[in-house]
């Protein structure tokens, strides 16, 4: 398997594992959408972390040998695909963190995009949307989703050029959402993400939904989208527990549903 889930804790580790630098082809993205949609079903994943088995590289793209001999058609399909593995991770309601600690590129930031938050190591590795060197276009989601979390001029520039970037410079215009020394960097991530599994899972993956969905709205279906989701979180056990809890000064015990 070229992605592999196990759950610790409360986290569902994803790891991407198609040696030497994760370059995915078709099957491979489609083992990453049904990881998704299993840990979208499964009560005892409340936060995702999703990683690479390789410390050299998070994901360098897509696999271009696969590429050079698909028809049309194929090509297609593997666009299909891709879109919709990334795109199942944006709609499921509990949060994704990528953990990056090497090469970034291509699919493989789209892929980071995806997620929720962008949690890097220190190092001397680059992240980029390298896809116009090969005369095409991000294809995952990249022309969309970069213009939304950066100044567009940056994301333009990155994208027309290919360029890539450090991690520090990444963190400095907003693709990195946070930045830790390398040799702690896997420790800290469970770190930070045990406390976000212990947390009300169910209105954590609401608040995204919410803020994913309102921002593609005007204001008034977004704040309806935000009361659907209210009120479907106030029947709720962490609701109860959480209103409870505050009541009796106690600190809340979260179950995640």
């Amino acid at each position: 398997m070229a992605v592999e889930l196990s759950i610790q804790d409360g986290i569902g580790l994803v790891t991407l594992n198609r040696p030497p630098a994760n370059a995915y082809d078709t099957a491979m993205l489609t083992e990453l959408r049904d990881v998704v949609l299993r840990i979208a079903d499964d009560p005892a994943v409340r936060v995702v972390v999703l990683r690479s088995a390789n410390p050299k590289f998070f994901c360098t793209g897509a696999d271009i040998g696969v590429l050079q001999n698909s028809s049309r058609a194929q090509f297609a399909n593997f666009l299909m695909i891709a879109q919709e593995a990334v795109d199942a991770i944006a709609r499921t309601p509990k949060i994704f963190i990528a953990a990056i600690a090497g090469h970034c590129i291509g699919g493989g930031l789209e892929i980071a995009l995806g997620c929720d938050f962008r949690w890097a190591a220190t190092g001397r590795y680059k992240l980029g949307l390298a896809e116009v060197g090969l005369g095409l276009s991000p294809g995952m989601g990249g022309t969309q989703r970069l213009p939304r979390l950066i100044h567009k001029g940056k994301a333009l520039h990155m994208m027309i050029t290919g360029e890539s970037i450090g991690p520090d410079e990444a963190l400095a215009i907003g693709i990195l959402d946070r930045l830790f020394p390398e040799p702690a960097f896997d420790s800290e991530v469970m770190t930070q993400a045990l406390k976000l599994a212990a947390g009300p899972t169910m209105a954590q993956g609401y608040v995204k939904l919410s803020m994913n969905h309102g921002l593609e709205v005007g204001l008034a279906q977004g704040l309806a989208i935000e009361r659907a989701h209210q009120n479907q979180l106030f029947a709720s056990e962490d609701a109860a527990e959480g209103l409870q809890a505050f009541l009796g000064k106690r600190a809340p015990s979260f179950v995640g549903r």
